[in-house]
């Protein structure tokens, strides 16, 4: 086994949990802006720290009026708002745990979350998220108190909390300690029911605390740092930058609808972003067809390539030729600060998570001056377990272990965590807690290796990997990746599993999809399923799945593939909240599409095409 293993930078403290972020922030900055609210014409108003505690005390004092006892668990399903992490931090004042549903979550999916982890009452946003939960309600007896936020029941809670006094507040939120439950997060799902993931308050703290100093170029700015999160806050990335984001006293806005988000960010301007690899795809692909379509798309392709090429030749520490230097200068000024102001002009990182970027996007952004930070986690290591550095960091890698984290590759390839950001246990199900360990090491179900400095590469999923009829082993992320950066391509999932060969399932973007046409000189105006079997985006498709073909070996490589005539999406059932697809589900609810292109005659080497 290969093992690299980051010391803690800051001494852990077994008693503290999460409320002590935000005293020692209101402490260290009471005046400083902890959060701008948008005001609907564009602007943004200011929340400081000392505003932001004062609303957190109140809303703590109205959960404890309503009956809310030290240890209840309250679920939460609302968009990514202000409110989110107003509601995060009054329930830990309060001495409460918090179970986040996702505003996307089905009815089962709400009763499962509710009654597996014996919540006792739900706050909801919309009156959409309540019809969900009310059709489930009569199914869930321990939940006696039902809060909307859009009918304004977290104003009726803070007056009606007032004459609670502040000593309670101060007694309940000093009863956790370290190693008590600060949040109970179901997993996404992709296979089998969710598992409560119970994470600790030292999780949060001791995570936050050494992150930041390991991050301090990006959430310590001199010049004020800033974020606007827009991923959504009840998964445990966005969650664990909102409470790290407390207690390095970083400035958050929110922007659930990624319609708005270019007009948000031109108007937030914020210093660092993140985000999944799917958002730095679109906000390149939407601008390369845009070229396009403007007529500009060969300028843009070839600023791209120059980008890549300055970008890769920097990291590496080469000399740049004067021609390079002359051709990067000209795109800087045509293309590359258009793309900068669009994205509000201050943004100096973005951490990418979730899914691999592909070297050519981070090398695109880098050569923006926007470094991309990509990292790996998930939600049983509190998001990040490892993160490339401002300082330094490695494109096409997801950088080296967090401070007080440690990370081996067992002899099959599999990822093992330990440290302060691994989770306690599964909820209430102790075969999959211990199946899922070895001793003190969590083991992830993902593959990897190391570089000889500890830089980590994710190679694909233990679970995942294919193996061919002729005994070939392909993890299908490496040949799904390449192909899902094309513009016309929403989703990619190779499948192959004891068959002769490797074939795909595509679909196409629709978003997407008329911009290409328009610019490919095709009817806009055709629906996805007639376009799956258009010439044209045959071909297109063909050329992706060509160039991906490229990296891998014939015994690797995609031979056919079929366009299905609709989305993959999370409502579909198809996708989890962070746009990951459930493979499981995909490969049985369209068998027969995968059967139709292993029947007939063998691929041929020019690719064979069904559709």
């Amino acid at each position: 086994m290969i093992e690299f293993e980051t010391p803690a930078v800051v001494a852990p403290d077994p008693d503290a949990n999460v409320t002590d972020l935000l005293v020692d922030r209101v402490a260290a900055t009471p005046d400083s802006v902890l959060f701008s609210l948008p005001t609907g014409d564009g602007g943004w108003s200011p929340v400081t720290t000392r505003e932001f505690y004062d609303q957190v005390i109140a809303l703590a004092k109205g959960l404890v009026a309503a009956g809310i006892q030290p240890g209840d668990k309250i679920g939460l399903m609302c968009k990514t708002r202000y409110e989110w992490t107003l509601i995060d931090f009054a329930t830990w004042f309060a001495g409460a745990v918090l179970v986040p549903i996702y505003e996307t979550s089905s009815p089962g999916q709400v009763r499962w979350n509710l009654s597996d982890s014996g919540a006792i009452a739900m706050i909801l946003e919309t009156a959409d998220h309540f019809a969900r939960f009310d059709e489930v309600h009569p199914e869930l007896p321990a939940i006696r108190s039902v809060w909307q936020i859009d009918l304004g029941d977290l104003g009726k809670l803070t007056a009606n909390g007032a004459s609670v006094p502040d000593d309670e507040i101060e007694r309940r939120r000093n009863l956790a300690v370290g190693s008590d439950m600060a949040t109970l997060i179901y997993t996404s799902g992709s296979t089998g029911k969710p598992k409560g993931c119970v994470l600790t308050h030292s999780n949060f703290v001791e995570l936050s605390r050494n992150s930041a100093v390991a991050l301090r170029e990006v959430v310590l700015d001199p010049d004020g740092a800033s974020t606007l999160l827009f991923i959504t806050t009840a998964h445990v990335f966005a969650r664990f930058i909102a409470v790290l984001s407390v207690h390095a006293g970083v400035r958050v806005g929110h922007q659930p609808d990624t319609k708005q988000l270019l007009p948000s960010l031109g108007s937030f301007k914020p210093t660092f972003l993140l985000a999944v690899p799917r958002v730095f795809e679109k906000v390149y692909n939407v601008s390369e067809q845009k070229a396009e379509a403007g007529g500009k798309g060969k300028i843009f392709r070839a600023a791209a390539d120059t980008a890549v090429a300055y970008s890769t030749a920097k990291e590496a520490g080469a000399k740049i030729p004067l021609g390079l230097k002359v051709k990067f200068a000209l795109f800087d000024r045509l293309v590359f600060s258009k793309l900068r102001a669009a994205m509000g002009g201050n943004v100096k990182y973005a951490v990418s998570g979730s899914a691999p970027l592909g070297p050519r996007l981070g090398h695109f952004y880098h050569a923006l001056g926007i470094t991309i930070l990509e990292g790996y986690g998930l939600t049983e290591t509190t998001a990040p377990a490892t993160v490339n550095l401002a300082t330094k960091s490695k494109i096409g890698t997801v950088g080296p272990a967090l401070p007080g984290v440690a990370v081996r590759i067992a002899d099959d390839g599999e990822i093992h965590v330990k440290g302060i950001d691994v989770f306690k246990e599964y909820w209430r199900n102790p075969e999959a807690t211990a199946e899922s360990f070895d001793g003190e090491w969590f083991k992830t179900g993902d593959l990897g290796s190391f570089d000889e400095e500890g830089f980590l590469s994710i190679t694909g999923r233990k679970k995942e990997i294919i193996v061919t009829a002729g005994g070939k082993n392909v993890a299908p992320a490496a040949l799904e990746d390449p192909i899902r950066a094309n513009p016309l391509i929403g989703q990619v999932v190779a499948v192959g599993d004891k068959k002769p060969f490797i074939s795909a399932l595509i679909t196409l973007d629709p978003e997407m999809l008329p911009v290409w046409l328009n610019n490919n000189n095709e009817d806009a105006g055709m629906t996805v399923e007639e376009a799956a079997s258009n010439p044209a985006v045959l071909a297109e498709v063909q050329r992706a799945i060509d160039a991906a073909n490229e990296n891998v070996s014939r015994a690797e490589s995609i031979r056919k593939f079929t366009i299905l005539p609709a989305e993959l999406t999370e409502a579909s059932g198809h996708l989890t909240p962070k746009l990951s697809i459930k493979r499981n589900v995909i490969l049985e609810d369209f068998a027969d599409q995968i059967e139709a292109m292993y029947s007939g005659a063998p691929a041929t080497e020019g690719h064979s095409i069904v559709h």
